[in-house]
C-alpha cells in the first residue's frame, strides 16, 4: 500500500514544520487535497538554526498563507537532556554520537504524535521527510522504504521510529524529486520556496562548527597524539575534537598520510596509524530496532550504510541478544566509527538499524 493511498484515510493531520521548503510544501500538498491540516513547530532552543528562531517565524508564514492553525510546542527541556547532553556525554566518551535518529524519534516523532493525539484529535501526523511508509498485511508490520528521490532519501535516520510512530505518519514528500518539491512550492507561492538548504546540523548551525558547540560545553583537556606502538608524535587539545578515520586537522607530520584510529578515554591519548589499521572486518551494533521486519532468531544477509551518505554494503547480521547485534562485513571496512548508526536494507527496505559500539 503506498503512502498516497494511506494519506486518503485522513480527515485531519498535524504537520510538523521547521520553516524550510520541504516542510511548507507537505503541508501545502495536504491542505490543497482537502485535508483539515494543523501546522505544528517544536521549539528546540535558541539561536539561528533553521529548525527554531528563524524558523519558527518562516512556519508561522507558511500557516497564515494556507489559512490553517499554527502550534508551537516548547520541547527546549527535552532537547537539552535528549541531544545537547547526549552529544556531549558521546564526546566525551570518545564516541562521535549520530543525534538525527535520536532527535526523530524521542525529541520530534514522539512528542509530534502525542501532542496530534491528545491536544488537537488528529490520529495523523505528517512531516516533509524524504522516506516512504507501507504497510504489509502479511506481516501486519509497517515498513519504512527508501525515497523514490534516493539523493535526499531520509530512510538512514528514521530507523528507529517504532511501529506505532509509523502508524501515524505520513510522508508526503517520499514519491517525489526534490525539484518537484521546489516546483511545487513555487506554484503555491510558498515563501519558503528559494530558501536555501540546511547544510548541517542545526547545532552546528547555530554555533558556527561542532567545535564551537563542544567547546561551550567541554574544557580543553591537552594530551599526547600516539602511534600504535605508544611513541609520542604530538599533542592535542581535548580528544572531544577527533573521531575515528579523521585524517586532516591532526597537526602531526609523517611520511604517509595518518588517521585517527582510537580515542583512549582513560590515558586521554589520540591514537593514529595508517590507511590499513583503520579498517575493521565487522562490528557490534546496539540499541537495535527492528523496523520493517520482526527480530530474526538466525543471521541474515543484508545490505548496510555505515554512514549516510556511504554507499551499501553487503554484509551478514548476526543477532546477539534483543538489543544487540554483529555486523560482519563481506570486506574490511573504513572509518567504522563508534556512535554513529549502522542500518541494514533489503533492497529499498530498512530492515534495522543501531549504534556502532566502541569496542
Amino acid at each position: 500500500m503506498s503512502t498516497k493511498q494511506d494519506t486518503r484515510k485522513m480527515t485531519k493531520v498535524v504537520v510538523g514544520l521547521s520553516g524550510g521548503v520541504d516542510s511548507s510544501t507537505a503541508a501545502a500538498i495536504l491542505h490543497r487535497q482537502g485535508y483539515e491540516t494543523i501546522g505544528l513547530t517544536l521549539w528546540l532552543m535558541k539561536g539561528k538554526g533553521q529548525c527554531c528562531s528563524e524558523g519558527m517565524v518562516d512556519a508561522a508564514y507558511i500557516c497564515e498563507q494556507l489559512g490553517i492553525p499554527h502550534h508551537v510546542v516548547d520541547i527546549r527541556e527535552v532537547f537539552q537532556t535528549q541531544i545537547v547532553d547526549y552529544l556531549v556525554t558521546g564526546y566525551s566518551a570518545g564516541v562521535t554520537p549520530l543525534p538525527c535518529s535520536q532527535c526523530n524519534k524521542t525529541v520530534k516523532f514522539g512528542p509530534m504524535v502525542t501532542y496530534a493525539q491528545e491536544k488537537l484529535g488528529s490520529e495523523k501526523i505528517a512531516t516533509g521527510h524524504y522516506a516512504r511508509i507501507r504497510h504489509n498485511p502479511e506481516t501486519k508490520r509497517y515498513e519504512l522504504l527508501r525515497a523514490c528521490d534516493r539523493n535526499k532519501d531520509q530512510s538512514y535516520f528514521l530507523y528507529d521510529l517504532s511501529q506505532d510512530l509509523l502508524r501515524a505518519t505520513v510522508f508526503p514528500l517520499g514519491e517525489m524529486e526534490k525539484s518537484d518539491t521546489r516546483r511545487l512550492a513555487a506554484e503555491y507561492g510558498l515563501k519558503t520556496a528559494d530558501k536555501p538548504e540546511s547544510q548541517d546540523l542545526c547545532l552546528v548551525e547555530s554555533n558556527g562548527s561542532m567545535r564551537a558547540f563542544l567547546d561551550k560545553y567541554l574544557a580543553a583537556k591537552p594530551g599526547d597524539i600516539v602511534n600504535t606502538e605508544g611513541k609520542v608524535l604530538g599533542q592535542h587539545d581535548g580528544i572531544h575534537h577527533y573521531t575515528i578515520g579523521q585524517r586532516k586537522g591532526l597537526g602531526v607530520a609523517a611520511s604517509a598520510p595518518l588517521y585517527v584510529i582510537g580515542l583512549d578515554t582513560v590515558n586521554n591519548r589520540v591514537i593514529v596509524g595508517d590507511r590499513t589499521k583503520a579498517t575493521q572486518p565487522e562490528c557490534t551494533v546496539e540499541r537495535v530496532n527492528w523496523v520493517s521486519i520482526a527480530e530474526p532468531s538466525s543471521p541474515i544477509r543484508a545490505e548496510v550504510q555505515i554512514r549516510y551518505r556511504s554507499a551499501p554494503i553487503p554484509v551478514t547480521i548476526v543477532p546477539l541478544d534483543k538489543s544487540r547485534v554483529r555486523v560482519v562485513f563481506d570486506e574490511p571496512q573504513f572509518s567504522v566509527t563508534p556512535g554513529q548508526a549502522a542500518v541494514w536494507y533489503e533492497g529499498e527496505k530498512v530492515l534495522g538499524g543501531g549504534i556502532i559500539m566502541k569496542e
